[in-house]
């Protein structure tokens, strides 16, 4: 098994989640990069919140924080709302984000940015909305993410064609390299501090193959017209009944997803998937 899972996150991942192993497997790598370094102090700004339930498993290991929520799916923002660390949670596309100037101490996302297609009118939000010298913390998939894949299983789908359809599965609109973040979030006062990479090319792969035996086939057996949330909630999956609590099958379904899953080396350095970035707004600036 790779040094880089969090084989607790994992299981819990996999309790709370059973329906998409592929997921706890990635989530269990980057929660447990951003767990690795102090988490944000101060009101909090969570972009992208979903059903909260992810902010939860944070703030179990790091302690509370006061947050306030933004999602555009009213579906999963009303689950959000069930959680006492958010002040409050708006429905609402995140370039236009209802609070007022320097309100937060921090911004946190978590696999969000890449979906988003009008990312520069968002960081423009995001810088607003920060306070001089707060923090925007951030995890994405990087320049490498697509190098790190193994491609189609079947000899005549060019490794372009399945590219592309698997960025249309899974929503990705860019794959920026640390480079090209630095250069925008310059453009509005967010300064780098902290780069880590995470997701070898060995767990993208390990990620690779589960999504495309889960993920994969029903998408395809819902016409390829569905997201994987819509499909989760079309087949029921997305309610407490859908948990796994029989911790000698968590394990052995972790047991079997990480399987001999080892770190691959290069002659140069290692491939990484993603990209965790902090940057920190300018004392300075002015929006």
């Amino acid at each position: 098994m790779s040094a880089n899972i969090n084989f607790s996150l994992l299981k819990r991942f996999l309790g709370d989640y059973p329906f998409q192993p592929a997921t706890a497997l990635w989530r269990s790598i980057e929660i447990g990069r951003v767990l690795a370094y102090p988490f944000p102090e101060g009101l909090g700004l969570d972009l992208g919140c979903g059903d909260g339930h992810l902010t939860q498993i944070i703030l179990e290991q790091v302690g509370e924080r006061d947050l306030v929520g933004i999602d555009i799916d009213p579906q999963e923002t009303v689950l959000a709302e069930s959680y006492d660390f958010y002040q409050r949670i708006h429905t609402i596309e995140a370039d236009n984000i209802p609070e007022t100037d320097a309100t937060f101490d921090f911004i946190f996302s978590n696999s969000v940015l890449e979906h988003i297609e009008n990312i520069e009118a968002v960081l423009g939000e995001v810088s607003r909305v920060l306070k001089p010298g707060g923090i925007f913390l951030f995890t994405v998939p990087g320049d490498e993410f697509h190098d790190c894949l193994l491609g189609s299983v079947f000899p005549w789908v060019s490794r372009k064609t399945y590219l592309e359809e698997l960025d249309r599965r899974v929503a990705h609109q860019r794959y920026w390299s640390e480079e090209n973040w630095k250069n925008i979030l310059n453009l509005h006062y967010l300064k780098i501090e902290r780069v880590e990479q995470y997701l070898t090319k060995a767990e993208i792969r390990r990620w690779e193959n589960i999504s495309r035996l889960t993920a994969g086939i029903l998408y395809g057996l819902f016409g390829k017209r569905k997201n994987p949330i819509e499909i989760q909630r079309t087949l029921g999956l997305r309610n407490a009944n859908t948990k796994l609590s029989n911790p000698f099958l968590i394990n052995l379904i972790a047991q079997i997803i990480t399987f001999n899953l080892k770190t691959e080396s290069t002659p140069d350095r290692e491939l990484n998937g993603c990209l965790m970035i902090q940057a920190r707004k300018s004392e300075n600036s002015v929006n």
